[in-house]
């Protein structure tokens, strides 16, 4: 019986034993350090890893080190152009001495937000509305260095800081609306009044470039018109010399036999017409004189013996048919082609 006794009692103070050492046990993160606070007062750190304190008298704070992400809640902030403004921000803290973070305030993360907000108000209370739009790196960076020059007596780093959202409230939001689209419409007439004028422009300059080439073309066609018959009237001309050249060779080896079959061949030519006055351009008197003697008549016939009324009356009164000039014409020729032959 007492040996059934002592061995419950033996089993009991194990589980009391291994009871009091589980309550012992603590286990610190990598990313942790803890705090022993023994009977109300600070004994030290704890590193991570495994660690065992005296339980029941002894209270492990453990500390995240890592970066942490505070939200700070949206607010309405009055500019200094009195424009009423919903504003929040993000801030990126992290601890860096768990001592004073825990021991120098009570909630370091509420009292960073409460920093955060009040800090911003009065940043943005000196900044205008169009300011705060579009300057929000300046608030950044104000923001960021007043939280961590007043959080680092606490052992806790402000990295960065971000404004997320900026949005002005009401009839501001709505007079902004109407702002922009004002100057988008300024802006499109301005881009339209710009393209009508540059249009105009190439349109004028087309036209011009198009007159002053039909100038040079219509100036190169007569250059071109002038020099052609400029041309023309040279070869003609060098021509009509040529042909003068050629007579006068040829004229030189025809004799008085010859001038005189030529003048009646003219003759001849002038009675197929159907006029009754004849004008000829030669002495009539010579070409008499030569027919006559080709046609066998008195050599010692002399033109000035043919008197006016003569000619009159044989010429212009009593004018031969063709037919007869023909046969005179004819009788010369024959003559003279007797005449050469014997002379050969």
């Amino acid at each position: 019986m007492d040996v059934t006794l002592l061995t419950i009692l033996g089993i009991v103070l194990v589980i009391l034993i291994l009871l009091l050492f589980a309550k012992g046990v603590v286990i610190i993160q990598p990313y942790q350090k803890g705090l022993a606070i023994r009977l109300g007062t600070y004994t030290g750190q704890l590193n991570p890893g495994f660690k065992w304190v005296v339980p029941f008298i002894t209270r492990v704070v453990k500390l995240d080190l890592r970066t942490q992400v505070i939200d700070v809640p949206s607010q309405e902030v009055i500019t200094k152009d009195n424009s009423p403004t919903d504003v929040d921000a993000i801030i990126y803290v992290r601890v860096m001495d768990p001592e004073r973070a825990y021991f120098e305030v009570s909630n370091y993360r509420q009292a960073t937000v409460a920093l955060a907000q009040t800090s911003l108000r009065g940043i943005i209370g000196d900044m205008e509305l169009d300011e705060v739009l579009y300057n929000r790196d300046l608030i950044n960076t104000r923001l960021r260095d007043i939280l961590d020059k007043e959080t680092d007596q606490w052992g806790v780093k402000i990295e960065r800081v971000e404004i997320k959202e900026v949005n002005p409230i009401g009839a501001v939001k709505q007079a902004m609306t109407e702002q922009t689209a004002a100057e988008r419409e300024r802006r499109a007439a301005i881009l339209k009044a710009d393209g009508e004028k540059r249009a105009a422009i190439l349109k004028a300059e087309g036209l011009r470039q198009s007159m002053i080439l039909e100038a040079e073309g219509e100036r190169q066609s007569k250059i071109l018109r002038a020099e052609g018959e400029r041309q023309s009237q040279i070869l003609k001309s060098q021509g009509e010399a040529q042909g003068l050249r050629i007579l006068a060779l040829g004229s030189r080896a025809l004799d008085k036999r010859s001038v005189t079959v030529l003048s009646l061949d003219t003759l001849q030519k002038m009675a197929d017409g159907q006029a009754t006055k004849i004008i000829y351009p030669f002495e009539v008197s010579s070409l008499i004189k030569q027919g006559a003697k080709y046609l066998g008549g008195d050599e010692s016939f002399e033109p000035n013996e043919v008197s006016s009324e003569m000619l009159d009356e044989s010429i212009l009164g009593d004018l031969p048919d063709k037919n007869e000039i023909a046969a005179a014409v004819e009788q010369v020729k024959k003559a003279s082609v007797n005449e050469n032959k014997v002379e050969e």
